[in-house]
């Protein structure tokens, strides 16, 4: 009984693989709790893996579950992730616009197990052309184009671009290159928060994020390549130009995706919408390095034939 709901679990490579994942993350969470009280910068680390000792095991369960339900874990987590944007704009209330975008992600999904790469990649425009009828039918105009605006900027981050995880899932052994991108772009993070105290110099972009260094940064990416080479098995093909070429995408686009939020944030003057679990952050902390790292990996590796 429990095979056919979970079958995944009973995949050698599957189980080795959750393995290695949750012995990393309890042995980083087991520094972590030592170091917590030596600085903020490990406190906040600490706070994010904490969630992720949570967060793991429900997310191994999610994607061992037979297709289609992993593809449908992921439009939750995006019509969710959409939620807290909309949250965050001051903008949850615009009911009609927050449902467009919500079915709006839900056609991604239904494109993507399908496979309709053409109807994936005309649903902006639906949802920019349904968007636009929202002030015909109500008879309004005001401050409709800023309304108009968010609504495919939302659906476009949230939607769209995180949605590539679906296309991805339908890779060759795609739910292992998720769990890769997601366990890398975690790390770079973390990592980058943890050690920047102790790498001062130049703020990457000091007055969108102070905390993170430069040189932080740059170590937190080399580190992050060596663990995208430490774990290549995930990979269908353990070459050295797809692991480098995945972990270069994961640390370098992840950090481009956490920046953008922080944008969104700060400008509408809100840093957390609703906690994550027991970490640090918000729900959209843990997807925002993902809205670039998911589209750009997938056409990356269409190129490179993997």
């Amino acid at each position: 009984m429990l095979e056919k709901i979970f079958p995944l679990l009973y995949d050698p490579d599957y189980r080795k693989t959750v393995s290695i994942v949750l012995t990393i993350i309890f042995a980083s969470g087991m520094i972590l709790f030592f170091l917590r009280k030596t600085g903020f910068y490990f406190v906040s680390a600490w706070a994010s893996i904490k969630s992720w000792l949570f967060a793991a095991p429900l997310m191994f369960l999610g994607f061992a579950l037979p297709d289609p339900w992993p593809l449908a874990i992921l439009v939750l987590v995006a019509i969710y992730g959409a939620k807290a944007f909309f949250q965050i704009i001051g903008m949850f209330h615009r009911s009609y616009f927050v449902l467009i975008c919500y079915a709006g992600i839900l056609a991604l999904g239904v494109s993507c197990y399908y496979q309709r790469l053409e109807v994936y990649n005309a649903m902006p425009m639906v949802v920019l052309a349904v968007s636009c009828l929202v002030p015909l039918i109500r008879n309004n105009y005001k401050r409709m184009i800023q309304y108009i605006s968010i609504t495919l900027l939302s659906f476009i981050f949230l939607g769209w671009s995180f949605m590539h995880l679906g296309l991805i899932y339908y890779f060759p052994s795609g739910i292992y290159q998720i769990m890769f991108l997601l366990i890398l772009t975690e790390f770079c993070d973390n990592t980058n928060l943890a050690i920047s105290r102790y790498f001062k110099g130049p703020r990457l972009f000091r007055k969108i994020d102070p905390k993170r260094s430069l040189l932080s940064t740059f170590i937190s990416i080399l580190l992050t390549l060596a663990l995208a080479g430490a774990m290549r098995q995930l990979l269908p093909d353990s070459a050295e130009k797809y692991w480098l070429t995945a972990g270069l995408i994961a640390a370098f686009a992840g950090v481009i995706g956490d920046l953008v939020m922080t944008v969104v944030r700060r400008d509408a003057g809100v840093k957390i919408v609703g906690p994550f679990i027991l970490g640090r952050g918000d729900f959209l902390q843990r997807m925002d390095r993902l809205i670039f790292v998911a589209p750009i990996y997938y056409y990356v590796m269409l190129g490179l034939g993997a």
